[in-house]
């Protein structure tokens, strides 16, 4: 007696069933690993937010940015300040030393040629200096492009971020926002919060200000910001 075999759309039947019951379990188990890993990512950030500020992060684009944060490293002297494609080295040291401000926890990353860049080199900085929470000064015209990667890129690594606007003068303007830039950067964000998981850039130009010579930089000769009014 000859045993009946299954007709083949059936048996196709059965692969596509078990193929979009593997692909449904799937998915599911990457959005239960995703969800914990949120929920744990969460928890990391809120305890990070109760902390005391482990440094300050200052965004280049405007000398009025390095002017408030000398201020601010007179109230907080032993805080470490690192300063993202600032202004000129010889104009930041002349800002501290106007205001009195100490200059042995201040470090200036020269590698950063961007909003994104600012965090992509501040990133492995402030994992090596082991801090949980920063505070982040950039100036009104650079939101919230600016708030939005320091979020999703030092988020990602448990670092909680705390927002500190510097007043705008005349002078040069700061960053200029358009949608085009934000939404092309916040993608590059999210992608890189995720491959910064497993890869650190080094910025191999990373200099103390109080290593900075006055001296050297006034015979090469160079130009300040003039709303910093620092005769140079």
């Amino acid at each position: 007696m000859k045993s009946k075999k299954k007709p083949k759309n059936k048996i196709r039947g059965w692969w596509r069933f078990l193929g979009k019951r593997s692909l449904l379990i799937t998915l599911l188990g990457f959005c239960l690993i995703l969800g914990i890993l949120l929920l744990y990512n969460s928890a990391i950030l809120y305890a990070a937010s109760q902390k005391p500020v482990g440094a300050i992060l200052v965004l280049g684009g405007s000398i009025t940015r390095e002017i408030h944060v000398a201020e601010l490293a007179k109230q907080l002297p032993s805080v470490p300040i690192l300063i993202s494609q600032g202004s000129l080295d010889p104009c930041i040291l002349l800002i501290f030393q106007r205001s009195s401000a100490p200059i042995d926890k201040v470090w200036l990353e020269k590698c950063a040629k961007s909003t994104f860049g600012n965090f992509y080199f501040s990133l492995p900085i402030l994992k090596q200096w082991q801090v949980k929470k920063i505070k982040l000064i950039t100036s009104a015209t650079h939101l919230p492009r600016a708030i939005w990667l320091a979020q999703i890129i030092l988020g990602s690594h448990g670092i909680w971020v705390e927002l500190e606007i510097a007043a705008e003068t005349k002078g040069i303007p700061a960053n200029r926002e358009s949608f085009f830039v934000t939404v092309a950067d916040v993608t590059r964000g999210l992608i890189w919060a995720v491959v910064s998981q497993f890869y650190e850039p080094k910025c191999t130009n990373l200099i103390p200000l109080s290593q900075v010579d006055l001296n050297v930089w006034k015979m090469k000769g160079f130009k300040c910001e003039r709303q910093a009014n620092l005769g140079y």
